[in-house]
């Protein structure tokens, strides 16, 4: 979008205006008719990483100019392919503080209305109703797809948009773009994904994105284990964060920041490493310039055994992301070291240590730098990452509270049992090795690329 949403001294740009009318002066109680004022063109301006909706009064009695020009502007406006006339609304109720419906009502609508964006509204009666929906729906009656929702609902919709598309070309083996837009309403407490292509937690910050047309490709992962699609995502974490995600999920009663904070708290106090295999395919510059020239998908299985990079060992956390993950919480992102449509994903192994130095290692994520600076913490650039499972011995992390500094054993793991993984925000219990492929462009969302979210909340559990 570049410099769009500036607006200079004496200068609007068109590309900012997303609705025009007509101005009457008219008498209390009277709902049509009125002598001509002018014109007023609804626009957006920038400030920071927020839009704002502003609006410019254009003064002319005459109602032959103003109508002139009212519908020369109309007309330029329509030129504008990528703004969406129809939609179909997915709004989850229970979402964080069940806010969602309140905020698409105060903060969505009117905005959708003004620049006479249709809607269809599914408000989800359940998890899975979005994605059973979107099975089902007549896609080509619409221009786009939105969610009002927390991270919950933003990946039930991303992954039910590609599995779709991937369902209609009737292509089981290979990921297939989908043909809508997204756009993410953010109504969440963390919100990770709208972060990352707004910058900011603001429900008219994205909206205007929406009837602004703003397009943004992003890099997806496909996750499967045994030849079988488990799920389409973003990210992915292994470990301390999978273990810490299906602690919170024991205590839904909890209101949410607590809840995070007692599963982060717990599951330090009971730190233990994973023992596994860690094998990767790393992201060739060559792979990620194919898509400056087409959506051309790189195959992992192609490049043959000896480009992987394998290694074994323990690992506290091993997290694999497409998108830098932006939050509140985490201003430059959990993976700094990607960006939304590079091609490739960060891989973050975070390899056994004590428990004071891996929480030191947590704490720098809140700060602008140093969350690498570690000598048991290696990134890579990655097209592609398989994780298997080793026969795990030592004690079980619930059959002893007391614990040293130091942790070396490993986590039992009984035959058959399954390991929590934090997909999304979701949790995901999956027993047997899981490969991670990365899907350049996958999805288009309606945003753009941003380097750092607004910090406005954090965590003093640690």
């Amino acid at each position: 979008m570049g410099e769009a949403c500036v607006l200079h001294t004496g200068v609007m740009l068109l590309q900012d205006v997303f609705a025009v009318k007509i101005k009457r002066r008219r008498s209390v109680g009277q709902e049509s008719g009125g002598a001509v004022l002018g014109i007023a063109l609804f626009c957006c301006r920038r400030r920071g990483k927020r839009l704002e909706e502003d609006t410019l009064q254009l003064h002319n009695a005459s109602a032959e100019h103003t109508n002139a020009w009212y519908n020369i502007l109309k007309e330029l406006l329509t030129g504008f392919s990528s703004r969406p006339k129809y939609v179909k609304v997915f709004i989850n109720p229970s979402s964080h503080k069940k806010e969602a419906v309140h905020i698409y009502r105060e903060h969505v609508a009117p905005l959708f209305k003004m620049a006479e964006v249709r809607t269809d509204i599914t408000v989800t009666e359940r998890k899975g109703h979005a994605l059973s929906v979107m099975k089902e729906c007549k896609l080509d009656e619409y221009d786009g797809v939105v969610c009002v929702g927390g991270d919950g609902s933003v990946a039930e919709l991303c992954h039910a948009i590609v599995f779709r598309a991937q369902l209609d070309a009737d292509s089981p083996e290979k990921p297939v773009k989908p043909a809508l837009p997204l756009g993410i309403i953010p109504a969440g407490s963390t919100d990770v994904v709208s972060c990352s292509v707004h910058g900011v937690r603001d429900p008219v910050t994205a909206a205007l994105h929406i009837v602004l047309g703003h397009l943004q490709q992003v890099d997806m992962c496909s996750f499967s284990s045994l030849g079988q699609l488990v799920r389409f995502g973003f990210s992915a974490m292994f470990g301390f964060g999978g273990r810490s995600l299906a602690r919170a999920e024991k205590k839904r009663w909890m209101p949410s920041s607590r809840r995070r904070e007692y599963a982060l708290v717990k599951t330090l106090a009971r730190l233990r490493p994973e023992d596994c295999q860690l094998s990767f395919l790393p992201a060739k510059k060559s792979n990620r310039n194919l898509f400056e020239h087409g959506d051309q998908d790189p195959d992992p299985e192609s490049e043959g055994e000896e480009s992987w990079t394998t290694n074994q060992g323990l690992y506290l956390s091993i997290s694999i992301m497409s998108i830098p993950c932006l939050s509140p919480h985490t201003p430059q992102g959990l993976a700094p070291n990607t960006s939304l449509a590079n091609g490739s994903a960060a891989l973050i192994a975070v390899g056994n240590t004590s428990r004071s130095e891996f929480i030191k290692h947590l704490k720098r994520y809140s700060g602008t730098s140093g969350q690498f600076s570690f000598p048991f913490v290696e990134t890579h650039a990655v097209s592609a990452v398989r994780i298997r499972h080793r026969s795990l011995i030592g004690c079980s992390e619930d059959e002893s509270e007391e614990e040293g500094d130091s942790k070396t054993s490993p986590i039992i793991q009984s035959e058959g049992a399954s390991f929590p993984w934090n997909i999304d925000g979701e949790l995901v219990e999956i027993a047997n090795e899981v490969l991670v492929k990365v899907h350049p462009r996958l999805i288009t969302l309606y945003g753009e690329e941003v380097d750092e979210a607004e910090s406005t909340a954090s965590c003093s559990c640690i």
